[in-house]
């Protein structure tokens, strides 16, 4: 079963009080590529969810997409909805000669909580440029212009353009994979192992992943912020654990890499989305690399009333690289 390979990760507390568990499971890699460590299963399957945005970009790239890089690592996005991000979408709309009314993705309100009761005081609504991924569809519709293909049907899982995704990332992430399904947004999900999660990652970082992966580790390393947003966990590991290339799934995904080869890669059972900055802080702590910058930014705080009351904590030790 599904469960039996997780391990009890966070404890949550409230008022000096114990209130909840997460359970949940991350692999390691170290510099030279191999296992550095590993709590639950490393070869659990699992969805990646929007962490698998930059394994899409990257084989997009592959497919002859050119961007600037602050809109390719806008493809890599889930992004708050902020004026740069929109803006940003209909730039890369703009190079293939179209615009937003192109986007097939689920319409939302912009993640940013700010942006999106501005939107609702403004008498305005959900959109497919709102959300969250509408940077990496419009990224598709330009990657299916530029090779042309139709964008009537660029969501189907037998669309050229998503073949052709497909069957790149088995190069990247190491091994088969093994279900497609369908994301939030409407676009296929795949489904692989943690630990080739992790591994894909680290491709992209490291070199491995070819010319293409090159281009989005440089990309997401110097734009955090049209990853995700200001305030946003992802773009604080970014901005502060220098040459870390991070990205965040729902359903309580994480994963991240640096050039050196260590990477990480986690699964929250769960899904919650909080438990992962921590897991995220202590495992990349593990592999030796200092998070002295961002573990204050990323901690996770019980509130009520607008007092902390309780925090999120790691009650996992992973081992340290060798």
């Amino acid at each position: 079963m599904l469960a039996d390979t997780f391990v009890p990760l966070v404890l949550t507390t409230r008022s000096d009080h114990q209130e909840s568990v997460h359970f949940g499971a991350v692999v390691a890699i170290g510099r030279d590529g191999s296992l550095a460590f590993a709590a639950g299963d490393p070869t659990v399957e699992i969805y990646p969810r929007s962490s698998n945005k930059p394994l899409q970009a990257t084989a997009m790239v592959d497919l002859g997409l050119s961007l600037p890089s602050d809109l390719l690592a806008l493809a890599c996005a889930s992004h708050d909805g902020l004026p740069i991000h929109l803006d940003g979408a209909r730039r890369i709309l703009a190079t293939a000669g179209l615009d937003e009314s192109a986007l097939q993705n689920t319409a939302g309100l912009p993640l940013d909580e700010h942006e999106a009761e501005a939107v609702l005081r403004a008498g305005g609504g959900r959109t497919s440029l709102q959300m969250n991924c509408s940077g990496k569809h419009a990224a598709m519709v330009a990657t299916c212009v530029i090779n042309g293909w139709s964008i009537d049907s660029y969501l189907d899982p037998t669309h050229p353009l998503q073949q052709a995704i497909t069957d790149r990332l088995p190069g990247m992430i190491g091994e088969r994979v093994a279900h497609i399904g369908l994301d939030g947004c409407g676009a296929p999900a795949h489904v692989m192992t943690l630990h080739a999660l992790a591994r894909a990652f680290r491709n992209i970082a490291t070199g491995g992943a070819g010319a293409a992966g090159e281009q989005i580790h440089a990309a997401m390393t110097a734009h955090p912020e049209m990853v995700g947003g200001p305030r946003r966990d992802v773009t604080r590991f970014m901005q502060h654990v220098p040459g870390l290339i991070a990205k965040d799934g729902a359903d309580g995904v994480f994963a991240a890499a640096l050039a050196d080869g260590r990477a990480v890669a986690i699964k929250i059972a769960d899904g919650a989305n909080r438990a992962r900055p921590p897991v995220m802080v202590a495992a990349l702590r593990a592999l030796g690399v200092d998070t002295s910058e961002v573990a204050p930014l990323v901690r996770q705080r019980v509130m009520s009333h607008g007092r902390e009351v309780g925090e999120v904590l790691v009650i996992t030790s992973f081992g340290a690289e060798g």
